[in-house]
């Protein structure tokens, strides 16, 4: 009996050792999401550039499209901007917009100043439209197919090297298939 009053709290330390060895090998931008692989949430926001149009998800339907949260006061959006500037004009996939948590004047300035990649932005300025993707933060980035299924999930400031090595070939497999 003496004996288990060492063996359980020696077990226990190489259990949590094991989960914490483990933890230190895992990449925090690759969080899983629950929604690879399912329908985008369906949502209906206002158009931020166009207040009395709206935006909804069948938008996005048709072809291979990515789905980039952002914000002006976030300073990844603002790492990945250019790269998306130079993405939009390169014309592989439409670029749309979830405007987050953001004021509608603050966002125009900035797209009128930076540029303007995307081909519609939804205003999401409370975040509640947001929380069926799971946002949690800006910049996210979603790869969806051409039937609005989410095929990929990117926390943080897209870059050349993400763009590459996870979203081409990606596309380049959808592409495939639909032929």
């Amino acid at each position: 009996m003496k004996s288990l009053k060492y063996v359980i709290p020696g077990l226990a330390f190489i259990v949590l050792a094991g989960f914490f060895y483990k933890g230190l090998f895992l990449d925090p931008r690759t969080v899983p999401s629950p929604l690879i692989g399912k329908p985008a949430p369906t949502f209906e926001l206002e158009e931020l550039r166009n207040p009395s149009e709206s935006f909804v998800t069948a938008d996005m339907h048709g072809q291979p499209a990515v789905m980039n949260v952002w914000a002006t006061w976030c300073a990844g959006c603002r790492d990945e901007h250019e790269f998306l500037m130079r993405l939009g004009r390169s014309g592989t996939v439409p670029i749309y917009g979830l405007n987050y948590r953001d004021e509608r004047p603050a966002a125009l300035q900035w797209l009128s100043r930076l540029g303007d990649p995307y081909v519609k932005i939804a205003y999401d300025p409370d975040g509640m439209g947001s929380l069926d993707w799971g946002v949690y933060g800006a910049p996210e980035t979603f790869l969806l197919d051409p039937d609005g299924t989410v095929v990929y999930k990117h926390l943080g400031p897209m870059t050349p090297r993400v763009w590459e090595q996870e979203f081409l070939p990606r596309i380049s497999e959808m592409r495939v298939a639909s032929r």
